[in-house]
């Protein structure tokens, strides 16, 4: 099937469960979960098709910035999926499905240089995989957290808004933050290890930075942890945390390829 068309594909579908979601949020239809994970289905699956078919090429696989965030938010979208069956984040649909199309979009419409890696080198592709886990799953808390954020602040304001009609309790909300930022911290720290045993040197291939900035996001989240169980942050401290815990993974990531990828326009 041709790029073009699983591209179409893919808005399309992105932009009717945005849809479709944000007509729930504003009490205007009732929520079917069949019919969000038939959509969500779907549009996963030309997505999926679409990486396969701009990602990996000439024995190996293109790791660019574009190419990148377009995997990192196919995993998020399957990862959020998977956890509607069983969790209330329906509304997290509002914020995943247009990062899902912006990606897209980007990838297509620009050209960065290519960052490949063999088709034969398991242990840096393990990395990279448990990498974007990560990323996924701490894009998730943040979104997560500024939902949480903005329903405390209105809360304490006596505001009754669609915002806090259409969001699980407090309490739900709180417990799920903390479950992402758990599975983010473990796959974090698998990435971070696997990284210092198959990235053979990091000053040459420029990765110092963005060790950096992992190890300090890694020490926020533990840090946001140990808070939680010894001085029960909640609410708004917690949303803070995580938030600021997922901006430096973000600059570890993304700024990094930025620099060298867009700035620089440094290959690999």
């Amino acid at each position: 099937m041709g790029t073009l068309i699983l591209a179409v594909t893919s808005l399309f579908l992105y932009s009717v469960g945005t849809a479709l979601q944000a007509l729930h949020v504003r009490g205007r239809v009732t929520s079917n979960l069949a019919i969000t994970n038939l959509i969500g289905v779907l549009a996963l699956t030309s997505h999926g098709l679409l990486i396969a078919q701009n990602v990996h090429h000439d024995g190996g696989f293109d790791f660019g910035f574009f190419k990148s965030s377009m995997l990192i938010s196919w995993l998020i979208v399957f990862l959020l999926l998977g956890l509607n069956l069983r969790k209330p984040v329906q509304n997290l649909l509002l914020g995943v499905y247009p990062l899902a199309t912006l990606t897209i979009i980007l990838a297509l419409v620009t050209h960065t240089p290519s960052r490949l890696v063999p088709d034969d080198s398991y242990g840096m592709l393990s990395h990279i995989a448990l990498s974007v886990t990560a990323y996924s799953l701490f894009t998730l808390a943040a979104i997560q957290a500024m939902l949480l954020y903005g329903q405390n602040r209105q809360l304490k304001h006596n505001y009754n808004s669609l915002l806090v009609r259409s969001l699980p309790p407090l309490q739900t909300m709180e417990s799920l933050l903390f479950e992402m930022v758990w599975a983010g911290v473990v796959m974090l720290v698998l990435a971070i290890v696997t990284g210092a045993l198959f990235v053979e040197d990091l000053f040459a291939q420029d990765l110092a930075h963005k060790t950096v900035f992992s190890l300090l996001s890694l020490l926020v989240f533990v840090a946001l942890l140990i808070g939680r169980y010894t001085k029960g942050w909640r609410g708004m401290t917690a949303s803070r945390w995580t938030l600021a815990g997922c901006a430096l993974l973000m600059l570890a990531f993304y700024g990094s390829k930025f620099v060298l990828e867009l700035v620089f326009q440094k290959g690999a």
